[in-house]
Parts: C-alpha cells; structure tokens; sequence
C-alpha cells in the first residue's frame, strides 16, 4: 500500500507537470506510466519551478513577510509584530509542496539507480547527478522553511516518520547534504540539449551545481557564526576549499515571465508600491561619494541640493518616539550624494516620463501636493509642499495624530522599486556572487582561512553589485570613500573611524522658510542591536551586502540582521503603544535595541496545532519558547 501511494504521489505530479507548454511532447498516457517512464528531471524542474513563488503566494511571502522584514520595503505588518494565519499557512503549505518535490525527485532516482534498467549509460550517469541536484536543491529549500518557522519535519525526508528536529540538527543535515552531494557530482557528465531545458537556472550544467552547494554551504556555515562558531568555522574553511560562485555567470536565478504561474515575477503586482525603506534610504544617502549630477541627466539639475543640506525641517509634525536620526526633515529635491545603485533600484518620485516609473500619474499616487497642519484636526496649514523629485522615506510604526497633522508620512511619493524588477523581465536572483564575495569579507574578518583577504573579497563584492547594476564607471570614486552614510559608515575598507557625535548641517525652518544650522546626530554605538561600532570593517561588510541583497534576497538581510544586528535598522515609531511589540516604549525607543524589537520568525499555521497536535507541540518545544513572531531561531543574535 505504502509503495501503491508513492506511485500514485508521483503519477499526479506528472499529470499536473503535463499541462505545462515544457512538456508537450509528452505523449504517454499519465494513466499507464510508472515509475521507470517517468524522468527525475520532470521533477526537478517542477521543484525549480514551483519555488519561484506564483503571484499569490508571492506577494504574501516575497513581499509582505520577507521584504518588509528584511528592511527592503517600507515598515509595516510583521515588523509590528503582527502576522497573518492565512499567508503564513499558505507559505508553510507552499514551501511544504515544494520540498516534497525535491524529495520525490531524490527518492526515484535511488530507486532507478538501484534498479538499474537504463537503456544507455547516459541516462544512468544522468540520473545519478540528477540525484544529488535534487538533493542540493532540497538543502535550499529546507532552510527557506527553517530560517522562517524554525523546527521542521527532517524525518519525514528520510522515509520515516515525520517527527520535527531542532534547527540546529536541520542545519548540520543541510550542511552535510550540500558536502555529500557535490562530492558524489560526476562533472564529466553533459547534459544533452533535449534535458537541459528541465533546469531552469543551470541547464544541468553540473560544474555549476557543484559550485551552487559549496556556496550554499558558506551561507548556512555562517548562519551559525553566532551560536556555533566552531562548526560554523570548520564547514566554511572546508566549502571554500571547493569550487565557488564567484562570477555573474555563475549565479543562481531563474528567468520569469509574465502571466499567472509561478515564473510570473515575484514583485509584480501592481498594488503593492514596493516603497524604498527607510532603514536602506539611511544606508545609501552620502554612501560612496558619488554626485548625483554624474549620474543624471541635465535636466535634473535644479533639483540637486548642495553637499551638507539636511532638508526643512518640521519637527513638531514628525515623531521623535523612533532612533531614525533622521527624522523631522522633509528633503524637497534630491540628494547632492548617494549610492550610484539608488537611481538604478528606484524611480524619483513624482517623476513620471521617466522609463523607469511603474506609477505613470497623480490618478496613481494621489495629489503631488501635501499640507502639514499644526493640528490633528487640521484646522491650522503651517505649510504646503510638492512632493515631485524629492527623495523621502519614512520609518514605521504607530504615528498618532501626526497622520493627520502631516500629510508626507503616508504619502506614496517614496522612491518606488523601478519597472524593470516589476514587469517579470529579469532573472530572480536566489545566490550571486556579491554574496560569496561578501561572506568570504565576513569570514576573513573572523580568522577563518579563506583563499583572499577580508578587504579583497570585500572590495570584489562591491564590484560585482556595481557591475549587476550597471554602475561600475564609479567603482573606483566609491571605494575611496570616506563620506559617512546618515548612521555613520562609510565605504572605505581602511577607513574605520568612527563618526563625530554630532554634525553641523545647513536646513530650512520648515516654519519660517529660513535657513538655519542643525546638529545632526549619529546613532549611538552602544545602543544599536549591535552594539560594537558604527563604522567597523564588520559594520561595512554587512552594511555593502544588505545593499546588493537589494531587491531579490529580502529572507537574507533579515537573516543577517537576525544573526549579528547589522546594518542599522530603526526601531518602530512609537507615538501610540504598539500592541505587538510591548517591549518598545517612549521611554527606551531612542536609546535602546533588542531582539524583541523586531521580528524574528513565522508563527506556525494554526492548522498544524489542529491536525497534528502532537507534532506541534514537538516543535514548539524544540523551538525554545513561545509560538510567537518575537521568538529568536537558534542561530539568531540573543
């Protein structure tokens, strides 16, 4: 019965893999296949596939969870503490599908290597790299599933009951899947054109596999830098003794295309504004040196602001209930430096001939023109500002009545992600390699033995993002740089000085229109999440890789925030008490940061309590606190 279920499972995945244009010149009857007609590659390529998240489960995972708290998009739902049951319940099923597939792919290909019925070599030698592809492919997804919920069901993908494990044990079983399985890869195996098309990122090019799981196997090591330092050492010294990614060639990423399927982009829904957050507009302004006037055209002149302007201020209308040190300004035109990858990731606003607008008029966005009252009940107009070509953000959280009093906070005129990443054009990144580069930075860093130096692989990191953007002319203006950001880091790898307290700043009285001097203030070392220093050769590492992480890995720089504090993320606006997020009040908002004040993984669906009570309880247990968002994962930063 159990084999008759297994033939079954694997019968209806090649009945649904049939519907798809790849599969057309399938002519077999789904109905009479069995085990030896069907190809481990069809599954894989519905594992690959599938994974690539369809338009509704994207925008509830990609985008509402990951990107908001990864910092990418503006602040709001989970980083409040909040989750919804029915998006984490349909991830858990999603990404649970998903897995199975992989699995599916594994089991068949051990039971027709064990068989071992092929008609020629090729498919033997093929089925047996397809084997350890579906097992590479498995680790990926499995620590998406932990590096969200935590515990999972490990038992269940080795045929046995389907007892939860602990992420610690997860993660020694993932590391140790990536190792066994590059190892057992036959790279003189070529994949003939007729199965290449079933791989969607490598074409089965199996050199790249090989170096896929090395990498791989250096991003979840380093996972474990914090709560297991000599493991985490030991696995990444011997990952890195393989083949690596380490050119753009070389990345994992899959194509997508428009339409409702799981290729269509996952950043395409034209409702969702995919907003600049505030935690990266902080990172990106004055970073690198880089004058906006050599990065746009004439035309944007006017709106440049010179070097060392702040903005106007309107400090009674913005909260101070948040350690943004940026807050209170409204910046009225565009900013004299910044990141050369900022005009490249996102639209200025307001700006809507530019090919890069997703929002093409105020029929989309509202009225360009704002008012900033003196009162909740707007009685008193202290100001009217227009919001075209300026470059604004503004931190999350509860505002009070200074939502009604300043018409700017909830305002969409943000810098808005550009088209090209929302009209299913590009290839969804899941490893490129910046992220190698930069994990190499962070490992030297820590006197692990790398094959380069900490400032190398930085400098190579920064490099290949300048490169994916197409912005390497100021590569070499940008490394120099010793200009701090507005949470006081700067560029240069030598440059580790730390910011002044304060900086003299030229502003506007948004009140009066004058001009005037302010005393900017940088974050305080010791009462960020991290705590160490602002300016760091560690803070910089991390602060390049969550800016190159920018769109499409928003799951890793909140895993890397998780993990160590970095980069600089802002607490919640607490004007009002945010319900979820308790341990946040006007007492210790603008001096304090903690594990608490963030979100640190998924609730688990509800239906799993329902359906599988004692599992649940097996997790909850092996978790190692409460079912809640504010719950750290074993390898996060305590």
């Amino acid at each position: 019965m159990k084999k008759k279920n297994i033939l079954l499972a694997f019968l209806a995945a090649i009945m649904f893999l049939g519907a798809c244009s790849d599969f057309e010149d399938i002519n077999k009857d789904p109905n009479a296949a069995n085990e030896d007609d069907i190809k481990v590659q069809y599954i894989i390529n519905k594992a690959i596939t599938d994974a690539q998240q369809d338009p509704h489960i994207a925008e509830r995972a990609f985008v509402l969870y990951w990107r908001r708290a990864g910092r990418q998009d503006r602040s709001g739902g989970i980083n409040l503490g909040t989750y919804n049951n029915d998006w984490s319940s349909d991830y858990y099923n999603y990404v649970s599908g998903w897995m199975k597939s992989a699995t599916q792919a594994v089991d068949l290909a051990e039971k027709q290597i064990q068989k071992d019925e092929f008609a020629v070599e090729y498919d033997r030698q093929m089925t047996k790299n397809l084997k350890e592809v579906a097992r590479i492919w498995r680790a990926y997804l499995m620590s998406e599933f932990a590096d969200n919920f935590g515990p999972l069901p490990l038992e269940a993908f080795k045929g046995t009951n389907p007892e939860f494990s602990s992420v610690k044990d997860v993660y020694y079983f993932m590391i140790d899947e990536l190792k066994d399985a590059a190892q057992k890869i036959d790279v003189n195996v070529k994949a003939q054109d007729i199965d290449k098309k079933f791989d969607r990122a490598y074409q089965f090019d199996f050199e790249k596999w090989i170096k896929y799981a090395n990498s791989m196997r250096m991003r979840l090591a380093m996972r474990l830098s914090e709560a297991d330092a000599a493991k985490a050492k030991s696995e990444f010294e011997d990952a890195v003794k393989g083949s690596i990614i380490l050119t753009a060639d070389e990345m994992f990423a899959v194509k997508e295309r428009d339409g409702w399927d799981p290729l269509a982009g996952v950043m395409s829904r034209p409702w969702n504004a995919l907003l600049m957050s505030n935690t990266l507009n902080n990172l990106m302004i004055n970073l690198g040196s880089v004058k906006s006037a050599d990065m746009l055209d004439a035309s944007y002149a006017s709106y440049i602001k010179p070097k060392g302007y702040m903005g106007k201020r309107f400090q009674n209308q913005f909260s101070t209930y948040t350690n943004d040190p940026s807050i209170g300004f409204f910046f009225d035109g565009l900013h004299n430096t910044i990141d050369p990858r900022a005009y490249k990731l996102y639209a200025i606003p307001g700006d809507f001939t530019s090919p890069d607008a997703q929002f093409t008029s105020e029929d989309d966005l509202g009225p360009l023109e704002r008012s900033v009252f003196a009162d909740k009940d707007q009685n008193n107009e202290i100001a009217t500002v227009n919001l075209a070509f300026t470059w604004n953000t503004m931190p999350g959280g509860s505002w009070g009545d200074m939502s009604a009093m300043n018409q700017i906070i909830g305002s969409l005129y943000n810098p808005i992600l550009v088209k090209k990443y929302r009209n299913h054009s590009q290839k969804r990144v899941f490893f490129a390699s910046w992220e190698t580069y930069f994990l190499l930075a962070e490992a030297a860093l820590r006197g692990w033995t790398t094959p380069t130096s900490a400032k190398e692989a930085y400098e190579k990191g920064i490099k290949a993002s300048l490169d994916y953007h197409g912005v390497s002319s100021f590569y070499d203006t940008y490394i120099a740089s010793t200009d701090y950001n507005r949470v006081g880091t700067s560029v240069k790898w030598d440059h580790t000085a730390e910011p002044p307290a304060t900086v003299e700043v030229d502003i506007i009285d948004g009140y009066t229109n004058q001009a005037a001097k302010f005393a900017y203030k940088f974050p305080v070392a010791s009462q960020t999440s991290y705590k160490k220093a602002l300016n760091d050769q560690m803070t910089k590492v991390i602060t390049q890789k969550f800016i190159a992480q920018n769109p499409w890995l928003p799951l890793e720089t909140w895993n890397d925030y998780r993990r160590l504090g970095l980069p600089f993320f802002e607490n919640m606006v607490v004007e009002n008490p945010l319900t979820n997020l308790p341990a946040i009040t006007k007492d210790n908002v603008k001096t304090t940061q903690q594990p608490d004040f963030f979100p640190q993984r998924l609730k688990y669906p509800a239906s799993l309590e329902n359906s599988n009570p004692e599992g649940y309880k097996q997790a909850v247990e092996l978790l190692g606190g409460t079912d809640a968002v504010l719950t750290p994962l074993w390898w996060a930063r305590h």
